[in-house]
């Protein structure tokens, strides 16, 4: 006789997730969020004016990697770890900390070992191509840097896509003859970047707060909650404000400014889900075992109350973007490094509207705010109890 094939029963989590798929609105979202992030990956390899290679006098060499920077390398390898753990049949806690293991030691030896040269000089390339000086070359798909200002001059100022013949700028140039196609690959990173750590950041915090809240309620519930209340009475955007008037424009700063702020939502939801499972029969029966604190907190009620969390991140993520793209608007976000916001304040201070200065730039903000919405409304559409019962 045949044994009968047992089911692998799924997690609550991979339960949830498989319903997300299902859904075409999150799949378009994961989908533009997943372009964006092989893209930001990427973009030293998408668009540079250092020739990928490039043969002088019958040897071979490669200025592109000559001149790619830690981070670049650093994003290179945990995007590599992170596609190749996908096909090892681990847990997801397994491989989300050997990620996190490898961002860590790879930011530190990058930083430490890699120290490419500071002074930049895109025109020699053009110029050398074109006395004959290189055998052959091979550029990146999109052959501008972010960076590249005033290259020749025919070429200082505006210009709108595809407008010359000879140059081929599928999205234009913006007011300092920078093309706009490259400067957005590169401003993926700020947006992404942001995003998620600022995101991170409060989660992490509204996760412990709130855990703390939740399960031993009394005197810890009610400081908490006073701390909330005290948070989610600054005005994060005057606050951002403020420290980039004193402190000057600096992008970590940001973060952590929007992380330690938006921290009070997490907490939230996180009180609320431990009030309620701290009552239930598993939780009860941890104590009785006498399991350590740490093991019920954390193997035991967080992973069963992380759900709503997680649907609350996606729209903060969007938030803190639209954070970002704000100040870059307003004229006080990062001074010479891409984003998407500074691009839409180019547009705006110009004499005559361009409107690709504005289109491209706004038209990836709104994809990306909205793909983050889309995801996010399917997460909780998946978790909702009363929202199953009506479908059905």
């Amino acid at each position: 006789m045949t044994k009968p094939t047992q089911r692998k029963q799924r997690s609550y989590a991979a339960q949830v997730l498989r319903e997300v798929f299902m859904q075409w609105g999150a799949r378009v979202g994961l989908f533009w969020i997943g372009l964006l992030v092989v893209v930001a990956v990427f973009a030293p390899f998408l668009a540079n004016s250092h020739p990928v290679l490039l043969s002088e006098h019958g040897e071979v060499s490669s200025p592109l990697l000559r001149y790619l920077t830690a981070a670049d390398v650093t994003l290179l390898v945990i995007f590599l770890t992170a596609v190749a753990l996908y096909f090892f049949n681990i847990s997801f806690r397994t491989k989300f900390g050997i990620v996190i293991m490898v961002s860590i030691v790879a930011g530190i030896f990058c930083n430490a070992v890699i120290t490419p040269p500071q002074l930049s000089i895109y025109e020699q390339y053009r110029e050398n191509q074109q006395t004959g000086a290189y055998d052959w070359v091979i550029y990146a798909p999109i052959p501008y840097s972010a960076k590249d200002y005033l290259r020749d001059e025919g070429d200082t100022g505006l210009e709108a896509p595809m407008a010359a013949q000879q140059r081929s700028h599928w999205f234009g140039t913006d007011e300092n003859g920078a093309d706009v196609m490259s400067r957005m690959i590169h401003a993926s990173r700020i947006a992404l970047g942001i995003g998620f750590v600022a995101t991170g950041i409060a989660m992490i915090i509204g996760t412990i707060i709130g855990g703390l809240m939740g399960f031993f309620s009394g005197i810890y519930d009610m400081i908490g909650m006073r701390l909330v209340e005290i948070f989610e009475a600054i005005p994060v955007l005057f606050l951002l404000l403020t420290f980039v008037a004193f402190f000057g424009r600096n992008l970590y700063v940001m973060m952590i400014i929007i992380g330690i702020t938006g921290w009070t939502g997490y907490a939230r939801f996180v009180r609320a889900e431990f009030l309620r499972l701290r009552e239930q029969e598993f939780v009860q029966s941890a104590v009785a075992c006498g399991l350590p604190l740490y093991s019920i907190l954390f193997r035991h009620i967080l992973p069963n109350g992380m759900a709503p969390v997680l649907v609350a991140a996606s729209f903060g993520v969007a938030s803190a973007i639209l954070a970002e793209a704000t100040l870059s608007f307003l004229g006080l976000g990062l001074v010479d490094d891409p984003s998407w916001g500074q691009m839409l304040n180019q547009a705006v201070q110009a004499a005559t509207f361009n409107w690709w200065m504005a289109a491209f730039p706004g038209g990836a903000i709104f994809l990306t705010v909205f793909a983050y919405n889309l995801i996010g409304e399917s997460m909780r559409d998946a978790i909702d109890p009363h929202l199953k019962k009506s479908a059905k």
